[in-house]
């Protein structure tokens, strides 16, 4: 037996007939099967385990090292000379596994090794390291299986709050995969490979196969040896990944909406999207993979987001811009000729889904805020440019909104991420994602030192806003007679999707598109009334019945298309849009989704209009947006590529409200209430009543007012210690804040108006001080007490 100092975890190791450790116990108890954990190889003909039979097996302790050695076993194809290591290292149980092959050759399968869990429900699943989970629920039947290209897993469970972590290293030029499996015997196994190059899948490019265990392709093995480090972890599964305390939200159901329904659109590694890995379809017409990325908080989903949009960067962007819409294992839903077997990308079958084209550039967008990576930034720069100009050059008729490739309802092709509905020509749900995309985009062109490019995005989407808001008879979107935003107008001129399409006048809100009061009010009142009447717990695809020549065959009367009822995939557009409107609605619908969630996990494609119960057999990651909304336009959690920021929009019922957020590598607490926010690290401590952004590096904090770039704030301290400050307002001609900490400062602001006067108080003490050419003073000041400073412009 081998224990952790505090007991938590152990093992118990049987090596009278090979190697086997027959218990892995948390908290005393064992959580294996009978099989316990072993090694061993597949060859076509034969299988062979480190728990058989074998003479001369030895074991030997020394300095803390207990070694199993002796072991060898293959036959006359192949033989294997295994050795296993454990010690502790502070509270893990380390194992180092050494194989050493005695010949090169192929291999069907190996075990190196693999976990054999009780049964099912031992876990609720395990977290991987490449920001994904696997979900034991959907391995449903015997032989389902799920295999990964990563090692790493924290498995959990949701009831004891106990879990196991396993971490891998390997060494330089070797490959790690993983896969989860429902065993002929109700068991829950956790197989691990370490090869010479990446493992290929078996069947076509699936990551999931139902029925079949042998889910990667057969592969070689060199004479060699092969080492594998292992830590095994108790984690208490409630603290690690405690969501913090939510007055007014349940902080259990969003922990575990995030752990499951928010990384299930991970499919493996570079493949970051959505259905997700059980129907392995990833649609890379959705744009919001990254903004889920912000709520799940997972430096591991950062970097593998970041890794996807390279990918697709590289395979699925055409080279005149173009961005193909979707990945899938199998071809199948291809428009001719499109499917890359070797790749997955390819064009959607229902015709060219345009709303592609601005969702990358989103994404790529709000993963460089998450991310920080400028370098990163600069080697995705052409890829959007070339992405937004594809579509700005369809404006064939120069009014301002781009054109789809159909024309017409005629066609009977789609033209956004409604693949069954034919929206043609001009149509607005594309045109509000592309104007979002534009000015996502035009802040990157910034960033990069090309201004002259962000003037000429800013431009374009300024004209698309003007061109958007125009009534239908002058060719824009808005209905004065229905009080919407109208879905798309064909080449004839004739207007279609007056049925109140939620996504579309959402979109047009949520992006800013609309900032007419007295237009949101119309729209945001004219959907809750409806909802209301109609008892919905979340928002349908659409009010009214699109008309049966507006749709594919068989979809009419509509909804009967699988995501045409209550559809919570766009709920982030919906929280987005009531978030400043009325925060009440957008809780009730957070709150709603939760609940729903406790029910049945989300685990549906969408819900019946009528009876409000799950239908559809797939599942679909993007159906966790409204609880990524409650991060970023509730609490305000607004990252930047140089800074942490919070723009919080809270309501007195959730009042109170403490979490941390790790922002590359920095743990923030927040404390957030109505009007009163306090960003904290061991470095600093902001207390203020409006949103704002900070950064510290080494003795230099910024702060920035509003969590906007145009006027800053840098405190640069005499010491290392802890800066402390409350600002108490901020406009452009005054702003006031006080020192709570003491050391000598210098305080800088930048981006003020150039050689203009202002009057700074300190403690009401007066001087006069004048902005230099570049728009920035600096005054210094020892603070021994709680200082308060006060500039005003002078009159």
């Amino acid at each position: 037996m081998i224990s952790t100092p505090d007991k938590k975890l152990s093992l118990v190791v049987v090596y009278s007939s090979g190697y086997v450790i027959k218990q892995l116990r948390i908290k005393g108890q064992n959580v294996l099967s009978p099989a316990g954990i072993y090694t061993g190889i597949k060859t076509k003909d034969k299988a062979f385990f480190s728990n058989g039979k074998s003479a001369g097996v030895k074991l030997t302790k020394d300095n803390g090292v207990i070694k199993l050695s002796g072991l060898k076993y293959g036959n006359n194809g192949i033989t294997i000379n295994e050795t296993w290591e454990f010690r502790l290292v502070d509270d893990k149980i380390r194992w180092n596994i050494t194989r050493e092959y005695g010949n090169s050759t192929g291999l069907e399968d190996m075990a190196m090794p693999q976990y054999n869990f009780a049964n099912m429900s031992v876990w609720k699943g395990g977290i991987l390291d490449n920001g994904g989970m696997v979900w034991c629920k959907y391995l449903k039947q015997v032989d389902d299986t799920y295999g990964v290209h990563t090692g790493g897993v924290t498995f959990w469970n949701a009831e004891s709050g106990n879990a196991l972590r396993i971490s891998t290293k390997i060494d330089k030029g070797y490959h790690i995969a993983t896969k989860y499996s429902h065993s002929a015997k109700n068991e829950f196994t956790c197989t691990q490979y370490v090869t010479d190059s990446s493992l290929s899948q078996r069947y076509n490019l699936s990551r999931f196969v139902s029925g079949k265990a042998d889910i990667f392709a057969p592969f070689e093995v060199k004479k060699a040896t092969v080492k594998l480090e292992v830590d095994l972890q108790y984690i208490d599964y409630f603290k690690a990944y405690s969501r913090g305390k939510l007055p007014g939200i349940d902080a259990v159901a969003v922990r575990e909406l995030l752990n499951t329904t928010g990384r299930y659109g991970v499919v493996d590694n570079n493949i970051i999207g959505a259905n997700g890995w059980v129907s392995n379809w990833k649609c890379l017409h959705e744009p919001f993979f990254a903004q889920i990325g912000m709520a799940v908080d997972d430096k591991n989903y950062t970097k593998n987001m970041s890794a996807t949009l390279d990918q697709e960067r590289d395979e699925a962007v055409l080279p005149n811009g173009r961005v193909l819409s979707r990945w899938h294992n199998v071809p199948g839903d291809e428009m001719p000729g499109t499917y890359n077997a070797q790749t997955g990308y390819y064009e959607a079958m229902w015709g060219y889904t345009i709303d592609s084209q601005p969702d990358f550039v989103i994404n790529t967008s709000e993963q460089f805020d998450l991310s920080g990576d400028t370098t990163w930034l600069r080697a995705h720069q052409s890829t959007c440019e070339k992405a937004l100009d594809w579509l700005i050059k369809r404006d064939t008729n120069h009014n301002g909104i781009f054109e789809m490739m159909n024309n017409n309802v005629s066609e009977q092709k789609c033209s956004d991420w409604l693949d069954i509905v034919w929206a043609s020509y001009e149509n607005s749900f594309v045109n509000a994602q592309m104007y979002e995309a534009l000015t996502l985009w035009a802040n990157c062109e910034k960033v990069l030192g090309n201004r002259e490019k962000a003037t000429y995005y800013t431009g374009v989407a300024k004209r698309l806003k003007n061109a958007f808001n125009k009534p239908i008879a002058e060719g824009g979107f808005w209905s004065p007679e229905k009080k919407q935003y109208v879905y798309w107008r064909d080449d004839d001129g004739s207007i279609h999707g007056d049925n109140l399409v939620t996504p579309v006048n959402f979109a047009a809100i949520a992006f800013g598109l609309c900032d007419d009061q007295k237009r949101i009010g119309e729209i945001l009142d004219q959907i809750e009334a409806r909802a209301v009447k109609e008892n919905l717990f979340h928002w349908p695809l659409c009010f009214d019945s699109f008309r049966r020549e507006e749709v594919s065959g068989g979809n009419w009367p509509f909804p009967k298309y699988e995501n045409g009822d209550i559809f919570p995939t766009w709920g982030y557009l919906g929280i987005r849009a009531y978030a400043s409107y009325n925060k009440g609605i957008a809780l009730k619908y957070i709150n709603n989704i939760l609940k729903q969630y406790k029910n049945d996990g989300l685990s549906s494609q969408g819900y019946d209009r009528v009876t409000q119960a799950g239908q559809g057999d797939d599942i679909l990651a993007g159906i966790s947006t409204t609880i990524t909304a409650l991060y970023r336009d509730i609490y305000g959690i607004r990252p930047k590529w140089n800074r942490m920021g919070i723009e919080p929009n809270m309501s007195a019922s959730l009042n109170g409200a403490e979490f941390s957020y790790t922002l590359r590598d920095t743990v923030y607490q927040l404390k957030l209430s109505v009007h009163d926010y306090i960003m904290s690290t061991a470095g600093f401590s902001i207390k203020s009543s409006n949103g704002f952004g900070a950064t510290k590096n080494g003795t230099l904090l910024t702060f920035y007012p509003d969590n906007k770039d145009d006027i800053l704030l840098q405190v640069n301290a005499g010491s290392k210690k802890n800066i402390a400050m409350q600002i108490h307002s901020w406009t452009p001609n005054a702003f006031s804040w006080t020192m709570t900490s003491t050391d000598n400062y210098q305080f800088t602001v930048k981006g003020l108006q150039p050689g203009v006067n202002y009057k700074v108080e300190v403690n009401s003490i007066g001087q006069n001080i004048k902005t230099d050419g570049t728009g920035k003073f600096t005054i210094k000041q020892r603070c021994t007490k709680a200082t308060k400073f006060a500039v005003k412009k002078a009159a």
